[in-house]
């Protein structure tokens, strides 16, 4: 008598089918061991790790966000122009309904509920024009994207002139800089995330849809999917993704501006690539995307540590990219 399979996450069979998540924790575990080693005394701080949970959430959900940009075998290079243009909109709403009523710290619920509504639509409307530039007018998403990338961080400069938009909600602040039971609130929001992603590509028709226009684009066209809604609906997916990064970067800093995080897109992609997400398409995994942000975080901090410049770490992401890049094609080659 057959037994029926049981619903749910069989981490075993999880880790069989993919040997890439091994690899990541032990890369991982390495690189805690590395650092610790070169720094003890500063690398195994509390502090240290706590500023981790409040900035890897951000990160974390752009690069799931370029996941699922990549999975139909496409890529967003706006990611970063997105989050701060979502952030710099929401900031000006405040600001404008509240600077004259009592200040913008004390805003209530109602208002910041508004605000995030505002970030999210701002969010899915930039996600939908790269959809439509892509599916409609046929343009390269490596070029479409890297246009409106620079669109976007156009409109928000023409929007603050340049300064930072200072002073943000209380409860806007809590959400990127707060904590919940002694655990940062931006690690609960990039979990949830992380699970309605998850289920969203195993269990719903347009993840598994997605995962096979990446694979094999004719065989779905063949199979009847109408495959431009599906990559326009994954851009917009991206862009409100982009926007919930954008939300907790600014609620971290209590500012927005047109050149925060500008580090992150590089960082984004190599995240992605490095969790398993294949370029072309049709392969992506949040928990090898999860992983790889806490490797890269750890490598990151431990590279502020020992005080290497900013411009070594950008060589090093760049280099980390392209090794990564060049090791996939090897092991696709071989198979």
């Amino acid at each position: 008598m057959k037994t029926e399979p049981k619903a749910g996450l069989d981490l075993r069979s999880l880790v069989n089918r993919d040997n890439n998540i091994v690899q990541l924790l032990i890369m991982t575990v390495l690189i805690f061991v590395i650092m610790t080693a070169l720094s003890p005394d500063k690398f195994l701080r509390y502090y240290n790790f706590e500023s981790i949970t409040y900035l890897f959430p951000e990160l974390g959900i752009l690069s799931i966000a370029m996941m699922v940009a990549m999975l139909t075998g496409g890529i967003d290079l706006s990611v970063v122009g997105i989050a701060n243009l979502s952030g710099i909109l929401a900031g000006i709403v405040f600001h404008r309904l509240l600077d004259q009523s009592g200040g913008v710290a004390g805003a209530g619920l109602p208002t910041v509920a508004l605000g995030i509504t505002l970030a999210l639509g701002v969010g899915a409307l930039a996600g939908a024009l790269n959809g439509l530039l892509i599916t409609r007018l046929r343009i390269t998403p490596i070029l479409a994207t890297l246009g409106t990338g620079q669109v976007f961080t156009g409109i928000a400069l023409v929007l603050t002139g340049g300064p930072a938009i200072v002073g943000f909600p209380d409860a806007w602040s809590f959400i990127g800089n707060g904590k919940v039971l002694g655990i940062a609130t931006p690690l609960f929001v990039f979990l949830g995330v992380a699970v309605l992603i998850s289920f969203m590509l195993v269990r719903t028709t347009l993840g598994v849809n997605l995962m096979l226009i990446g694979t094999n684009p004719k065989a779905a066209v063949f199979a009847g999917l109408r495959t431009a809604r599906m990559v326009f609906y994954s851009y917009v997916l991206t862009g409100m993704l982009s926007s919930v990064a954008g939300i907790i970067l600014s609620g971290r800093t209590n500012a927005a501006k047109s050149d925060y995080g500008n580090s992150y897109l590089l960082q984004a992609v190599l995240i992605a690539v490095l969790g398993g997400t294949n370029p072309a398409g049709g392969k992506g995994s949040v928990l090898g995307v999860g992983i790889a942000v806490v490797a890269l975080m750890l490598l990151s901090s431990g590279f502020q540590i020992l005080r290497f410049s900013n411009h070594l770490i950008d060589f090093i992401w760049g280099a980390f990219l392209l090794l990564v890049i060049a090791i996939n094609a090897l092991r696709n080659r071989s198979r």
